[in-house]
């Protein structure tokens, strides 16, 4: 549901962002009994679980021994839409200002958020971005560029797409490896080449590749890649010979990572920390008074990034227990048991 241009209705909290940190701080934020908003340039929200890897296995959600990523979206949607948040998908937000409610004649100030689409009023604004705008990682290749959405692509969105094909990835990180082994029962043939020898991904992973029958090749890079008017070939060389090698293939998935920036975020005076983080305190504040941040995106300073979902669910309730006694004087910090709250 999209919201009416220029909506003056004001809401107690509205998160930045419809990841897992999102979804899991705007069902505590019902729990408390807050007036929500989420606010998401994807279409959808599940954030990166659902954009980067929605197949992928997760292996650490508190009570799932294993879940798809788009599984654990749609059951963290879901338990987060039992309080009614308010949902404005597909707006990308541009700047965050401070000034009187419009139209309020007690001159009640509050966090203005415009995106591309609409403006959003709120108490408190949370801002649970993930990695903050992201665009993948490429290769210098230009013939890469004739393929792309044509046979290339840059993370899988289906792995039933690729039924029957010939598959090549590239790349050496935890994606290469995770969409080489969701591929491999699914896929005619697929091929995995990583430049130099060593995979940066879990060990449990690394150990199932070696087992699998993917064609596993290091030392081993795209030269071109061949075809008419769509994906037919890739031409591989080891670099260390220069020895060439072509092969057949239906698809190519270069899972070589992304770049992740602040984007417009960066010019709302927030305090950071390098390119990727948003400074809080311990208690999910940055320096703008009632805006807090939780998730991938915040860092205390004298810590180390931790970026796992678990930990952004934790931030996330802590930045709205302490935004809930900000905006509502008088009110405790501790909610009390949720065992008490909710609905039978």
């Amino acid at each position: 549901m999209m919201s009416p241009k220029h909506n003056v209705d004001l809401f107690d909290i509205t998160f930045l962002g419809a990841g897992p940190t999102g979804l899991f701080g705007a069902f505590y934020a019902g729990l408390r009994e807050m007036k929500v908003k989420i606010i998401d340039a994807l279409p959808q929200p599940g954030g990166q679980l659902i954009a980067l890897y929605p197949e992928k296995m997760i292996y650490d959600a508190p009570g799932f021994p294993a879940i798809l990523a788009k599984e654990l979206a749609a059951c963290l949607t879901e338990q987060a839409s039992q309080w009614e948040p308010f949902m404005a998908l597909g707006e990308r937000a541009i700047n965050l200002t401070r000034a009187p409610l419009p139209g309020d004649d007690d001159g009640q100030e509050c966090w203005i958020l415009e995106t591309d689409k609409d403006v959003h009023y709120s108490r408190a604004v949370v801002i649970a971005a993930g990695i903050g705008a992201f665009r993948p990682t490429k290769l210098n290749n230009e013939s890469i560029a004739l393929f792309e959405g044509n046979g290339v692509e840059y993370w899988v969105k289906d792995v039933n797409d690729y039924a029957g094909m010939r598959v090549l990835i590239v790349g050496g990180g935890d994606s290469a490896v995770d969409w080489s082994l969701a591929l491999e029962p699914i896929a005619e043939h697929v091929t995995l080449i990583h430049r130099r020898e060593g995979f940066r991904a879990h060990d449990t992973s690394v150990n199932a590749l070696m087992e699998s029958s993917v064609d596993t090749r290091i030392f081993y890079e795209l030269r071109e890649f061949q075809g008419d008017e769509s994906l037919k070939r890739a031409v591989l060389f080891d670099n260390r010979t220069d020895d060439e090698t072509t092969i057949d293939v239906d698809a190519g998935i270069l899972a070589l990572g992304f770049k992740a920036d602040l984007g417009p975020i960066r010019e709302w005076g927030l305090e950071t920390i390098g390119r990727r983080y948003i400074k809080v305190n311990s208690k999910m504040e940055t320096n703008l008074p009632g805006v807090y941040a939780a998730g991938d995106v915040a860092l205390q300073e004298e810590l180390d990034p931790l970026n796992l979902i678990v930990v952004g669910y934790g931030q996330v309730t802590v930045a709205v227990n302490y935004a809930y006694a900000a905006i509502k004087p008088g009110e405790k910090v501790f909610p009390g048991h949720s065992s008490e709250r909710m609905p039978e």
